[in-house]
């Protein structure tokens, strides 16, 4: 399975999802990988904390050598790093991945990510794609070559209005390039279900029929400790009301694949 998170919008978790997700993947005994595509390497930060500065090779070098080809390129498995949780692997990001952007379009890479996971995917269980919050050519990149798309969603107005253009993007994916991509559905972050406009919100998502999945992940002040930390919430405290949400998601997640 490669699933790629994916919303255009900053500030609603995808990297804490990915990075939680692929732990509770990892966690129940499946080889997963994890791919930093976001210059602000938030997943890789999260993983490996400060030795995240000092990584390499990096997913920057992956995409330097796709533009100058040598019979000695390295092969994927070369930009994988071990974390320090058994089962789980990272291709770190880089801030220089932003400046080699113009260059990978115009010279036409937007099918080399796909090749890339195409290989991998021989090795591993589980690869779950962080991406940046736009849709650009490493966003484009991954829902290429993902089999399906995890939608963030934290329930305000303009997360609201971005989804719809969201959606388009990716059903313009999947007519052109990757016919096979699925959108697993809307999670929604940060949930309260005490206060009324997040209810109602979330109601008149699923009354237009965008699928929203059941599970829903809570505002807590333990995730700043997760990041903190360094530790998925599945690994700092697994009987917390949060890291119960996440298994369930990716339970739920599991159930449709």
């Amino acid at each position: 399975m490669k699933r790629v998170i994916f919303n255009q919008k900053g500030g609603v978790g995808k990297s804490t999802i990915a990075v939680n997700l692929a732990a509770i993947a990892a966690h129940a005994g499946k080889k997963t990988l994890l791919i930093d595509m976001d210059p602000q390497c938030n997943s890789s930060r999260y993983l490996l904390g400060d030795a995240a500065k000092e990584v390499d090779p990096t997913l920057a070098e992956f995409f330097e050598q796709t533009l100058n080809f040598s019979l000695f390129s390295k092969s994927g498995n070369a930009f994988i790093h071990p974390t320090r949780f058994d089962n789980l692997f990272l291709i770190p990001s880089h801030p220089e991945i932003g400046e080699l952007q113009a260059k990978l379009e115009s010279r036409h890479k937007i099918y080399k990510l796909r090749d890339l996971l195409n290989e991998l995917a021989k090795e591993y269980d589980e690869i779950i794609l962080d991406t940046p919050p736009a849709y650009n050519f490493f966003t484009q990149s991954a829902l290429i070559a993902a089999d399906s798309c995890l939608i963030p969603f934290d329930c305000d107005d303009f997360s609201r209005q971005a989804l719809y253009s969201l959606m388009n993007n990716v059903e313009e994916i999947r007519a052109d390039h990757n016919g096979d991509l699925a959108i697993e559905g809307i999670v929604v972050n940060q949930f309260q279900p005490r206060a009324s406009l997040p209810v109602r919100m979330v109601g008149e998502l699923i009354a237009e029929g965008l699928p929203v999945l059941d599970s829903k992940l809570s505002s807590s002040v333990k995730i700043r400790e997760s990041h903190e930390r360094g530790l998925p919430m599945i690994h700092l405290d697994a009987r917390h009301k949060l890291s119960q949400e996440f298994t369930a998601l990716y339970a739920e997640l599991q159930s449709k694949s």
